[in-house]
C-alpha cells in the first residue's frame, strides 16, 4: 500500500469521477485506476463502484476513506514537522476568503510568507462565510477569512479583526434619509438589498429581524459590497452594510444608524486548532498584517 494510492482514493471519491480525479492529482485516468484496482486487490475489496456514471464509494470503500485521509494528514503532519525540526517548512496550505475579497492585509500575509516559505504552496478560494467555516471545521480549508455574527465559531481558532455596526444606505430623496435614526420596523416598509445568506452581514441582520419580529423584504442580493451600493443609489431598495464599507459613498448615499441591531458584524480570521508548523508561521504572519487594522478600529 502506497501513500499516492491513497490519495488516489480520496480524489475519486471527491471528485465521484475517475477523469475528474486524474487531471486533480495530474496523471493519466488509467494510471488512477490502475492504482485504484491495485489497492482493491491488497486489501479484498471492491471500494469504488464503477457501474454508473459516476463513481461512488462502496461501504468498504467509505470506511477506506476515512482512514486514508488520517493516514495522508498524518503523513503530512510528519513531513512538516521533519521540515521544522531542520529549519524547512513545506507542504501544502489553503487559504479561504470572503467573495470579492479586497482586504489588503490578507494578501500582504501572504505575500510575506510566500516569500519566507516558498516550498509551501498556497491555494486560494472564495465562498461565503458558512461554507468557508464548515471547509476549516473539516480541514479542507487551512485558515479563512471570514464574516461572521460570532466572535469564535464552534470548535475554532479565531481572530476578530473588525468589529462594526450595521447601517442602512439610502440615496438623499429617499423618505428615511432625514432622519437621524431608524429601526427595523421602518426599513421592513421598504425593499432591502442585502448580502446572500451564509454571509456575515446577512446573518447579523437576519438575526436582529428576527430578535424583533421584523419580517423585511429581501428584494435584490449581492455579493459585492460595490453592487449593493450601486443599487441603492438607483433607489431600488435600502442597501444594509457595514459601516466600514460606507465611506467612500457619503456624496451619494446617507448612512443612519440602525437603533435596534445590537449584534456587531465582525471580520475574522478562523483556523482550526493544529500542529502544522506551517499553518502556524501564516497565522503568525496575518496577526502581524491585520495589527494596524485592528488598532484603528478600537480607537
Amino acid at each position: 500500500m502506497e501513500l499516492r494510492q491513497l490519495e488516489y482514493l480520496v480524489a475519486v471519491a471527491e471528485e465521484a469521477s475517475f477523469t475528474r480525479a486524474a487531471e486533480r492529482v495530474r496523471i493519466s485516468q488509467s494510471g488512477v485506476s490502475a492504482q485504484i484496482r491495485q489497492l482493491e486487490r491488497e486489501l479484498g475489496a471492491t471500494l469504488i463502484d464503477r457501474s454508473a456514471r459516476t463513481a461512488t464509494l462502496t461501504a468498504a470503500g467509505r470506511v477506506a476513506l476515512e482512514y486514508a485521509r488520517a493516514t495522508l494528514a498524518s503523513a503530512a503532519a510528519l513531513r512538516q514537522t521533519v521540515g521544522e525540526v531542520t529549519g524547512l517548512i513545506r507542504g501544502q496550505l489553503t487559504v479561504g476568503m470572503i467573495v470579492g475579497c479586497t482586504v489588503t492585509p490578507l494578501f500582504e500575509a501572504l505575500e510575506a510568507f510566500h516569500r519566507a516559505h516558498p516550498q509551501v504552496e498556497l491555494t486560494l478560494l472564495e465562498d461565503n462565510s458558512d461554507r468557508l467555516v464548515e471547509g476549516v471545521r473539516s480541514a479542507a480549508i487551512d485558515l479563512a477569512l471570514i464574516g461572521t455574527a460570532e466572535a469564535t465559531p464552534v470548535g475554532l481558532n479565531a481572530l476578530t479583526i473588525v468589529s462594526e455596526r450595521l447601517v442602512a444606505l439610502v440615496p438623499p430623496e429617499h423618505p428615511l434619509a432625514a432622519r437621524e435614526k431608524i429601526g427595523l420596523a421602518d426599513i421592513a416598509e421598504h425593499p432591502v438589498i442585502c448580502m446572500p445568506e451564509g454571509t456575515g452581514i446577512r446573518t447579523v441582520f437576519d438575526r436582529a429581524c428576527v430578535n424583533r419580529r421584523v419580517q423585511p423584504t429581501i428584494a435584490l442580493q449581492a455579493s459585492a459590497a460595490t453592487t449593493i451600493v450601486e443599487l441603492a443609489i438607483r433607489g431600488l431598495g435600502v442597501a444594509i452594510l457595514s459601516e466600514s464599507m460606507t465611506d467612500e459613498y457619503e456624496d451619494r448615499l446617507t448612512a443612519l444608524r440602525v437603533r435596534d441591531v445590537d449584534i456587531p458584524a465582525l471580520l475574522a480570521l478562523v483556523w482550526k486548532p493544529t500542529q502544522s508548523p506551517a499553518l502556524a508561521r501564516l497565522v503568525r504572519y496575518s496577526r502581524d498584517a491585520f495589527a494596524p487594522v485592528q488598532a484603528e478600529s478600537t480607537t
